[in-house]
């Protein structure tokens, strides 16, 4: 196996505990995980000697994924932390010293049939069997796992997504002639880009949207007349750029597990448009215009309000700033440190 985890820290020399974070392999364009814990791993006190190990294989195919799960087993340290994605990965660990962190179940509402069978017992059912411990980023995300799994709650803890490195107050002027809207994400079954393009018909301003459209993504922009510009592939510089260049951002997702843009936005002193339904409404609390996400005309009305009302606007990005405290990376990785402390001296 021969290679060697790349190192967070500069030193191991000083005691500590080294906790092996395990992670997908590094794909173009897939980094949202990798920049949270990346974040994290930053904000660690001086006893967390944190490491990181790519999967070398991409998540493709039983032979693939069996050379994953082998060789993670070559690179356990006192904790073993599966960073998300590669859930699998639990079921070569040592299950008294692992932990998983299960950003969402978007994929047991987007499947069916055998592939939705295969990704529920082993990205679900057996890895949290095989874990001490596993952690999620919002209250939704814990219903859904304990549905799905069935497993004993008490080992499930809730530590949020923290702001990643970068976001912060970016002060500019509001273009309420022709605002710049951003959208994070285009991923079909949940980004919703089709009711915001109907919202969004006849309003004047720029969609610029970061992700690959599908043909009937581009259809609904297009017959719905919205100017848009569009990217994939960024690199986490380019798209924080993106939040600083707009004027607002667009989440009326239907699904999240947590909902980074809206931290984002928050961060960047941008109004936010998301839905009313969790965990979008709880990690935005008061700091967002939630609208109904299966109603263009709520959208719409969302997005218009926030355009042509300054003070609405105002006390939004003010809310915003004061919400997204809540998500610091210190504050994170404070909560992961307890977590580490109770599993090491035997108390989870």
């Amino acid at each position: 196996m021969g290679r060697r985890s790349n190192f967070v820290d500069q030193t191991t020399e000083r005691m500590g505990t080294r906790v092996q974070f395990f992670q997908r392999k590094a794909l173009l364009g897939a980094h949202s995980m990798e920049r949270v814990f990346g974040a994290v791993r930053k904000a660690f006190s001086e006893d967390i000697l944190a490491e990181v190990h790519p999967c070398r294989f991409r998540s493709h195919g039983i032979l693939r994924r069996m050379l994953n799960v082998i060789e993670a087993a070559w690179y356990q340290r006192d904790l073993n932390h599966i960073e998300g994605h590669e859930h699998y990965l639990a079921l070569g660990l040592r299950k008294r010293k692992t932990i998983l962190t299960i950003h969402d179940c978007g994929g047991l509402h987007k499947y069916k049939g055998i592939e939705r069978l295969i990704l529920l017992w082993f990205w679900y059912r057996l890895p949290v069997r095989r874990v001490t411990a596993v952690t999620v980023i919002s209250e939704f995300t814990r219903d859904e796992v304990i549905h799905f799994t069935g497993c004993n709650p008490g080992i499930i803890h809730v530590i949020p997504d923290p702001v990643p490195e970068g976001f912060a107050p970016w002060p500019k002027d509001f273009r309420r002639e022709c605002p710049v809207i951003l959208q994070v994400g285009t991923t079909e079954h949940n980004k919703n880009i089709g009711r915001i393009a109907e919202a969004l018909r006849g309003i004047p301003c720029r969609l610029d949207i970061i992700g690959r459209l599908t043909e009937r993504q581009r259809k609904a922009l297009e017959d719905n007349d919205i100017a848009y510009t569009n990217q994939r592939d960024l690199s986490d510089q380019q798209v924080l750029e993106k939040y600083r260049e707009c004027d607002m951002v667009a989440f009326a997702s239907l699904y999240e597990g947590f909902g980074m843009p809206i931290v984002e936005a928050n961060a960047t002193g941008r109004a936010v448009v998301t839905s009313r339904i969790d965990p979008m409404a709880a990690v935005a609390g008061s700091a967002a215009c939630l609208v109904d996400p299966y109603d263009s005309s709520s959208i719409r009305e969302g997005v218009l309000r926030v355009i042509n009302d300054d003070e609405y606007r105002n006390r939004l990005i003010r809310r915003g700033f004061a919400n997204v405290k809540r998500f610091g990376a210190k504050t994170v990785a404070e909560q992961y440190e307890v977590l580490y402390q109770k599993i090491m001296s035997g108390k989870h």
